[in-house]
């Protein structure tokens, strides 16, 4: 399983100080809840279970599409302002920051956001409260835009074929220190960083921040946008399906046995510590992935015949697309994933082996320690009120046919299929032992791996964006 706001916002969001954390321990999962925000009092060892949806970071979720009376006019505002067009990944970005999901940003970051996000993994808000924030959220340009902005405040984004796509208001630019960036972010400065390339490494010197108005909900029309789902709308979801826990997986591969193992373990135990109707957001990433990543259409594909199969239970079980790109960061990415389930109502992450990481770019070894993403987001500044949900590796027990968690005491039982072992079957068109994915699942898999092998390449050409 590879699992805001400054001193400068012009309209500053109330944050109620995060009350004193503690820890529940029980079987094999450790629960760091919080007092009267996940629903959970200790009392003389007993538990007491409330109801009621985790507070949005900054006490409300921020959300920058212009309502639809108002588009007209700011779209003629718009004509009279300099021109930045935006990339693939901006784009990305601004359906995040429309929607939400980073709140209490209201923008593209302005310099002093930018640096605390990079020194201190968070952003102290006007109150003295802090949020979580771990990666920048920006926006660069070149010498040669910096100079069409001139004095202008404020300036419109536009996508690649010039269609208008917000105003970015009160702006204010700086330099941007690529280097400092991608080290603060990655820990390294190695060639082969795939958003590094994709994004920075060839950006604009420039980085400029501002207030976004957003002209129209950001859509990509491919078949998946009845998926996006914005974080009210999964609040609203929630509330519908009476959920009085929300427990979140991060993912970005085909989901097997194992995932789902996770996930139906989660709720039970939630179910075992009182809770009524837990619900599980299943919440595949959607933005920028790297080019040997299973493309976001063939997963959610293979995600629909998984909830087929009754792997896991529709009922329970929210499927939506997180939009956000995809930065393969490790510990420092992580707290970005679970930060952002904040604002879509969840009060449980669930985490695993190396959340967000990826291989070395030049040497053969992982970038990150595989137990370092967990750690940090039980001490992360900022996820106090997150219950994080630590589990052990799952991996294939042959004595039982199924994906179990593993146990070091029997280790000769246990087979561990790797995903590069899993793209190898599946271009090969060969099964996996029986337990591993549910078969539909693995059709999808096999069809996605059949398209490769008919092209010249027998790989996906460049990142895939959604």
């Amino acid at each position: 399983m590879a699992a805001m706001s400054s001193l400068q916002l012009k309209t500053p969001i109330q944050s109620t100080p995060f009350p004193k954390s503690y820890t529940l321990t029980f079987s094999n999962v450790s629960f760091q809840s919080t007092r009267n925000r996940s629903g959970i009092k200790y009392n003389n060892k007993r538990f007491q279970i409330g109801c009621g949806l985790i507070e949005p970071d900054g006490g409300k979720l921020v959300e920058l599409v212009v309502p639809g009376p108002h588009q007209d006019g700011k779209k003629r505002e718009a004509m009279e302002l300099p021109k930045i067009k935006v990339s693939r990944i901006d784009l990305e970005w601004v359906h995040v920051l429309s929607e939400g999901w980073a709140s209490p940003l209201t923008g593209f970051m302005r310099e002093s956001e930018f640096l605390q996000t990079l020194h201190f993994n968070s952003i102290r808000l006007e109150d003295g409260s802090v949020v979580n924030m771990s990666l920048p959220i920006v926006l660069d340009i070149d010498d040669a835009q910096k100079n069409r902005i001139g004095g202008s405040t404020a300036v419109a984004l536009v996508d690649a074929s010039d269609n208008l796509v917000a105003i970015l208001n009160n702006i204010e630019i700086y330099k941007h220190n690529k280097e400092e960036r991608i080290a603060r972010t990655w820990g390294t400065t190695a060639p082969g960083l795939p958003y590094a390339e994709e994004a920075i490494t060839g950006a604009g010197d420039w980085l400029i921040g501002g207030d976004l108005e957003v002209i129209q909900p950001i859509k990509y029309n491919d078949g998946l946008d009845q998926y996006r789902l914005s974080p009210s709308q999964l609040r609203a979801e929630f509330e519908k399906r009476n959920a009085d826990a929300v427990f979140a997986f991060q993912l970005r591969n085909p989901v097997h046995n194992g995932h789902a193992l996770l996930m139906t373990d989660t709720r039970r135990r939630l179910l075992e510590m009182g809770y009524k109707n837990p619900v599980l957001l299943l919440h595949p990433l959607g933005g920028f992935t790297k080019a040997d990543d299973v493309p976001l259409s063939w997963r959610m594909k293979q995600h629909q015949k998984v909830l087929e199969a009754g792997v896991l239970d529709p009922e329970n079980t929210v499927v939506s697309i997180f939009p956000s790109p995809m930065h393969y960061a490790g510990p420092t990415e992580v707290q970005w994933h679970a930060k952002a389930r904040i604002n879509a109502g969840a009060n449980f992450y669930i985490v695993g082996r190396d959340p967000a990481g990826m291989g070395h770019p030049v040497e053969k070894r992982d970038l990150y320690d595989a137990d370092h993403g967990k750690k940090v987001l039980s001490m992360a500044p900022g996820l106090e009120r997150l219950n994080i949900l630590p589990f052990k590796v799952a991996a294939y027990d042959k004595t039982q046919q199924k994906m179990e968690f593993f146990d070091p005491s029997r280790a000769q039982d246990f087979l561990f299929i790797s995903g590069t072992k899993m793209r190898t079957l599946a271009k090969n068109r060969e099964n996996p032992p029986d337990g591993f994915m549910c078969p539909g699942g693995w059709e999808v898999l096999v069809e996605y791996y059949d398209s490769l092998a008919a092209s010249d390449t027998g790989r996906v050409p460049e990142p895939v964006p959604a």
